[in-house]
């Protein structure tokens, strides 16, 4: 008589608590805002790829050129508005760029993973552990070493969502879904933490009246958004407008953009009873307004500040002088080995002393491999070099230089792993792969390894 190898449990016996799983399976909501998102940031990270490339080419190749059209000025002195093309790509299209993560952030947050704090607790605290690490090792090496400039600290905080996403659409065939959404939300939480960062540590001088106007533009939209009012001759021009107070204000103007996106009506239910409709929408406005902008962010504004903020004339005193720079060392630091470090370690902190653990088919193996990608900087961390350092001031060019050399070293090290990690579940779920116990391939393949 052959004896079971998992006897069957006592009917009457309770069953055993366990806490969650983690990276389990998405809400409708969430899997919805993956879809959109993964549907679109493949073009634009090679679009923001696209004008990397042509930033260093031009920054090298015709610099003059470069760095007279960089500092033309445009816009009218009367309103403050007399902005380099430089600062209208940092201050005004990347207005549009965090406007999509304010609506991204308004749907996570009222029908995605955000909503719930057993599947938000993990991704947010993995998001924290992927911005404090980077920011202690930065701040290791500056605050050791003659010429280091602590104020960099924020700059190897921030995930590039648009990269992020765009390498795990391009090498995650085969990777459980789940471990998608926890990119996807990660980066999203990261980009409210990085936008937290820039509006606190980064606002130098604070002017209230056109602040509280800003702010007032900011209710006003979120009223018209909900009483039908949503035609764009009325909702751009106020957007642009506590764009503008912002600015004058001396907040980053870009965190505008997050604002308006955070109060546009995010589920269908909202959207219906801001619009008087009987039945919910198939979309929220949040939804739809995504749909409209997101090729405006990913296609036009990103690789267009990519094209300014990029742009470092390559020689030999600059890569000398950037390996020797404590900035620069602890930029590549903190985004290739702090990123990696905080976000596995507080994610195997949860798993190892609460009651969650790693959803079924997830292995350790995965989560390294988005840690490592979490490692891509770029977009926000540009930013906040721009912030941290004026120009001319010797880190502003070694700082850039790091965040495209860190986060080129995270992309190939983390897609690699990624990919690997994909072709091994391949492997293991393909019923015509053979079992290296049955040859013919007649059993059903094993269960994919612990990695």
């Amino acid at each position: 008589m052959t004896t079971s190898p998992n006897p069957p449990s006592d009917p009457t016996r309770p069953p055993a608590r366990r806490g969650p799983d983690l990276f389990a399976r998405l809400t409708p909501g969430g899997e919805r805002n993956l879809a959109d998102t993964l549907r679109g940031e493949r073009a634009g990270g090679v679009l923001l790829l696209v004008g990397t490339l042509v930033a260093l080419v031009w920054a090298n190749v015709w610099p003059d050129a470069y760095a007279s059209v960089s500092h033309t000025v445009v816009g009218p002195h009367a309103l403050h508005l007399d902005l380099t093309l430089a600062q209208w790509a940092t201050d005004g299209l990347l207005a549009v760029f965090f406007f999509v993560v304010g609506l991204e952030l308004a749907r996570e947050l009222t029908v995605g993973e955000l909503r719930h704090p057993a599947t938000a607790v993990v991704p947010i605290v993995a998001a924290v552990g992927g911005m404090v690490a980077p920011a202690l090792l930065y701040l290791a090496v500056n605050l050791s070493r003659d010429g280091g400039a602590p104020e960099g600290w924020a700059v190897p905080t921030a995930t590039d969502i648009a990269f992020a996403v765009a390498v795990l659409a391009l090498v995650g065939r085969g990777l459980p879904v789940a471990l998608r959404a926890f990119l996807l939300t990660l980066a999203v939480v990261d980009d409210l933490l990085a936008i937290l960062v820039i509006g606190t540590f980064y606002t130098d001088s604070l002017a209230w009246l056109p602040l509280v106007g800003a702010v007032g533009c900011v209710v006003v939209f979120a009223v018209l958004v909900r009483r039908r009012r949503t035609t764009a001759w009325l909702l751009v021009p106020l957007g642009v407008l506590a764009w503008a107070l912002l600015h004058a204000s001396g907040v980053h103007a870009t965190l505008a953009g997050v604002a308006l996106g955070l109060v546009v009506p995010a589920s269908p239910a909202a959207t219906a009873r801001a619009h008087g409709l009987a039945d919910d929408p198939e979309q929220s406005l949040a939804e739809r307004w995504e749909h409209v902008w997101r090729p405006v962010s990913a296609g036009v504004a990103v690789p267009v500040f990519a094209l300014f903020a990029a742009g470092v004339t390559i020689s030999s005193d600059v890569v000398r002088g950037a390996l020797s720079d404590p900035v620069a060392q602890g930029v590549a630091v903190g985004l290739v080995v702090g990123k990696p470090l905080g976000i596995v370690g507080v994610t195997w902190l949860v798993a190892t002393f609460t009651r969650a653990r790693l959803a079924p088919g997830l292995r350790w193996g995965d989560v390294i491999g988005v840690g490592l990608v979490g490692g891509i900087g770029f977009t926000v961390s540009l930013l906040i070099a721009e912030l941290a350092f004026d120009e001319g001031s010797g880190h502003d060019e070694h700082a850039v230089l790091a965040v495209l050399a860190a986060s080129l070293v995270a992309a190939l090290v983390g897609g690699t792993v990624l990919a690997a990690r994909g072709r091994r579940l391949r492997a293991s779920t393909d019923p015509t792969t053979p079992h290296p116990a049955d040859p013919a391939g007649t059993e059903a393949p094993a269960s994919p390894p612990n990695g």
